[in-house]
């Protein structure tokens, strides 16, 4: 049997990070923007995916990611179950992830923290064209 997702997207949001209550594990969630390949009419679809991960790896992505941020997700699906605070019986799919990779440059946050490159890292023998 195999369960392996494969993601590559932007965030929406800067991920949001927690520690767990009983052993203070960290996890980390955002949300994935992920294009689809084809359009409906003129404009392009994309599906927001749930993301979670754990550990060293919840505590960087926190760290380094932001809203905008291309990531590319290695992991697996995970279907759950849980109980709303209404005691109705919810399900909630979304991706365990393996492995994070950023897929971006470093970047300089501006004042108003929006993520803007920086331009000056890069020089004419960078360029291959």
């Amino acid at each position: 049997m195999l369960n392996r997702v494969v993601l590559i997207g932007r965030l929406t949001r800067d991920p949001e990070l927690r520690y767990t209550s009983t052993n203070g594990i960290a996890v980390a969630t955002f949300t994935l923007a992920v294009d689809r390949r084809f359009t409906q009419g003129q404009q392009r679809e994309a599906d927001f995916i749930p993301i979670v991960t754990w550990r060293a790896q919840a505590e960087n992505c926190a760290k380094y990611l932001g809203k905008g941020s291309l990531v590319a997700v290695e992991g697996r699906l995970q279907i759950r179950s849980y109980e709303d605070r209404d005691g109705q019986r919810r399900t909630a799919a979304e991706v365990v992830a393996d492995s994070v990779q950023f897929l971006d440059r470093r970047e300089k946050r501006s004042s108003d923290d929006v993520p803007v490159f920086d331009d000056s890292l890069i020089g004419d023998d960078d360029v291959p064209f």
